[in-house]
């Protein structure tokens, strides 16, 4: 595994002394560019091979679905949602830069600081969730051992677990993928242990006698997967590709991309439907506790393994979200070190999981309307992305990408306000009861006889796939001269920019 894991330079090996690392959202020179497109299997992979995946069999199944119509659904929108990340992963070949860079090519160098806000917002939710996830993972262990499982012992894992994170996030990809290597290795073998130690509590009777559900249900099942999986990653799907060569095969890139970020997610998704289904009180309490409910089928000996690969999934994934995050919060216009952005981050993301742990009483309606809420503009922004990619047949002008007097332009009306309309109808075509500050949402749903909040539609969240959809054809349709004139517009002189580029 080369310097292109996870973005990481090829110093990252683990013979060369940890510092912390000074690239922010630069681009990366040619004499850093290696590896070979295959090699992105496995950050992808390291970053979705967690216990969590699991609990998204109960997650489907709570749809009122059953086994057969939420196992294509979600393997549907798994595949299909980390399709969309190695396509844009591509971008990050081409441009060699972080993702919310890349992402001035079609919002302008100022205009994409609104993207790169949500991006940003997106990636410090995740954290929180994946915070709070480990540190009551680790309660409920600690309780289940009689060691305590109470207020005590939650304050001192969410130390603990920020303590990882955020280091990890400061001092940057050279240990983050050290940390990976480690955390991939005993998160795969100890998931397989898990999967043979509970397997003897899978019914398959009780399974195939659940009732199946609506259409409806069925797609509101499929967007959750979609919201969920590969949806959550876009906005930092070119940070891992970045570091490739430019010659570099772009069906490679998307394949291996889609391929190791799937994998994992698929398997422990058909196995968690087999668990969730052949207990409903299981699936209770892991909509209640996703890891922490895992513990509870275990004999007391494995608790403490457990425990360890769980939380060390967890902040495999959310290491990987600072990093990210901070690069987010550049992007967007914060003229601070890269380490101090993703330490800003680290406290965001301890303040939510104090909410999410010791204050909210409700993990899955807080968690499906964050995923909901953010997933509409994301998926706006994805559809924007997506065409501008497809729409490009040059590399990108890596000095324009920093000025906004250059080809890309400044803050070019049409993307923020294709961003802004699609996410409207986006958030007029989604609910979420569970939460009430989202009551607002759905609003569009009577008027298209959709039924309204309360009607068959209400909670397929249809909104996330009609941002995606409109984000891309409302592109595809209207950018193509755009674009053109901006490939065809020569490059500025090496002394031009140093200026505009400063202030960018």
């Amino acid at each position: 595994m080369s310097g292109v894991q996870g973005g990481a330079p090829a110093g990252g090996e683990s013979g060369r002394p940890l510092r912390i690392e000074t690239h922010g959202i630069d681009v990366i020179g040619d004499a850093d560019r290696k590896g070979r497109p295959r090699q992105l299997f496995f950050p992808w992979f390291g970053a979705n091979v967690s216990i969590l995946g699991l609990g998204y069999g109960s997650f489907a199944l709570g749809f009122g679905i059953s086994f057969w119509q939420a196992l294509p659904a979600g393997l549907v929108g798994i595949v299909f949602s980390f399709l969309l990340c190695g396509l844009i992963a591509v971008a990050g070949k081409r441009g060699s830069a972080p993702t919310m860079v890349l992402s001035r090519a079609a919002f302008g160098v100022r205009g994409n600081r609104l993207p790169s806000a949500i991006s940003w917002l997106l990636t410090v939710g995740w954290e929180t969730v994946l915070t709070a996830l480990a540190t009551m993972a680790t309660a409920t262990v600690f309780g289940r051992l009689g060691w305590g499982g109470g207020t005590a012992t939650k304050v001192v894992a969410l130390i603990v677990v920020a303590v990882l994170i955020v280091g990890g996030g400061v001092i940057g990809f050279d240990l983050i993928m050290r940390m990976q290597a480690v955390i991939t290795v005993l998160t795969g073998a100890l998931t397989i242990v898990y999967i043979l130690l509970v397997a003897h509590r899978i019914d398959w009777h009780t399974v195939s006698a659940i009732h199946g559900g609506s259409a409806q249900e069925v797609i509101g099942a499929l967007v959750f997967m979609v919201t969920g999986f590969g949806l959550g990653w876009v906005n930092a799907a070119a940070d891992y590709s970045r570091y490739l060569p430019r010659d570099s095969s772009s069906r490679g890139v998307v394949g291996w991309t889609t391929f190791g970020a799937s994998l994992a997610p698929a398997v422990l998704l058909i196995f968690g439907l087999l668990l969730a289904g052949s207990s409903a009180d299981l699936g209770k309490a892991i909509a209640a506790d996703p890891i922490g409910a895992l513990t509870t089928i275990l004999p007391t000996w494995f608790l403490i393994p457990f425990a360890a690969v769980a939380v060390l999934g967890l902040v495999g994934g959310a290491v990987l979200d600072i990093y990210s995050s901070g690069l987010a919060l550049l992007a967007a216009g914060l003229r601070v070190p890269r380490y101090a952005a993703a330490l800003a981050d680290g406290v965001l993301m301890m303040l939510g999981t104090v909410y999410v742990v010791f204050v909210s009483g409700n993990f899955l309606g807080q968690f499906t309307g964050f995923l909901t809420t953010l997933g509409v503009p994301v998926a706006a922004w994805c559809g924007i992305m997506l065409a501008d990619v497809a729409r490009r047949r040059r590399d990108y002008d890596e000095t324009d990408l920093y000025r906004p007097a250059g080809r890309y332009g400044d803050v070019p009306p049409l993307p923020p306000l294709v961003l802004l309309a699609a996410t409207a109808v986006g958030w007029g075509l989604v609910t979420n009861t569970a939460a009430g500050w989202l009551k607002w949402q759905g609003y569009l749903l009577k008027p298209l006889g959709l039924g309204g909040r309360s009607g068959a539609w209400a909670f397929a969240n249809l909104g996330v796939l009609a941002a995606l959809v409109i984000g891309f054809a409302a592109m595809w349709a209207l950018n193509r001269s755009t674009v053109r004139a901006q490939e065809s517009r020569r490059s500025p002189s090496p002394e031009a920019p140093e200026t505009e580029v400063a202030q960018a």
